[in-house]
């Protein structure tokens, strides 16, 4: 067993490079499912002498990257971990990321791609990039609200919340109706959101913007939805093709955008403004 300050055959001390893959492994270890650690379940979980664990442990609460309960010894994730989640997206991290990503897809279909994030009982876009045809709308698409009710972008992420979650988030809620197509009543919905769970994407023309039509699929982290990816396209004007046609592509570009933020795969080497697509 290799343990911290020790090499594979157990003599001498592992290198600090190999230290700080130590500690980013134990920071990587949390998840929903794991909140905290013991240190002993850490060292036994890690393949850790106690003391490594301990070290460890109490170099990263030094940081504040973890925290020490003073009464259950337990390590949790700290507010160093805050900060720097909190920069990444105000510097526009998750945005630039999934650009890598809508800029291939729109170039690969020429239509307009977006990834939209949780926002209440809302979806918000945060990153988009136009089709050749040009923007659909008037107003740049970074920065729209969904509600949950009504599109596809919206649907194919709280299609695929916990149920509990998303009643709490939407029971009782008034819902508008945007356009003869909006569906507002509630049990309807459920059935919209489980038909989207068999499929595996939402599809939509009209319910929120009359003038437009989308796919969209969901971006998982594990089996938690994180976000929405869309293919959208004006009604007006648009091409025989059925959007249903480019599906294949929207769920091997929601699968890529996923991987990405597991850490699964590398980023493509690519900037989107040598595209063709432009950024809204």
């Amino acid at each position: 067993m290799t343990v911290v300050g020790q090499n594979p055959s157990g003599h001498g001390s592992l290198s600090p490079l190999q230290t700080v893959d130590r500690a980013l492994g134990i920071l990587l270890s949390y998840n929903e499912f794991r909140t905290d650690w013991g240190v002993l379940e850490l060292a036994e979980a890690q393949g850790l002498t106690k003391s490594s664990a301990q070290r460890l442990l109490a170099s990263l609460a030094a940081q504040g990257f973890l925290r020490a309960d003073p009464w259950t010894r337990r390590y949790s994730l700290g507010p160093a971990m805050w900060r720097m989640a909190s920069l990444w997206e105000r510097t526009g991290g998750l945005a630039r990321l999934a650009d890598t990503v809508l800029t291939p897809l729109s170039e690969e279909t020429a239509r307009t791609t977006t990834f939209s994030v949780p926002d209440g009982a809302y979806v918000r876009c945060i990153a988009a990039v136009d089709g050749v045809q040009g923007p659909i709308r008037a107003h740049p698409l970074i920065g729209d609200l969904y509600p949950a009710h009504a599109g596809a972008t919206s649907r194919s992420y709280f299609a695929f919340l916990n149920p509990a979650e998303r009643r709490n988030l939407l029971h009782g809620r008034p819902f508008a109706r945007y356009s003869e197509r909006t569906e507002v009543d509630e049990q309807r919905l459920e059935d919209l959101y489980n038909s989207t769970i068999t499929e595996g994407f939402a599809e939509s023309e009209g319910e929120y913007d009359a003038t437009t039509r989308a796919i969209a699929a969901p971006v998982l982290l594990g089996h938690r939805p994180v976000g929405s990816l869309s293919i959208v396209e004006s009604k007006i004007g648009a091409a025989n093709a059925s959007l249903r046609d480019y599906l294949p592509q929207l769920l091997a570009a929601a699968q890529q955008l996923s991987d990405l933020l597991s850490n699964r795969t590398a980023p493509p080497q690519r900037n989107w403004r040598q595209g063709k697509g432009n950024r809204t």
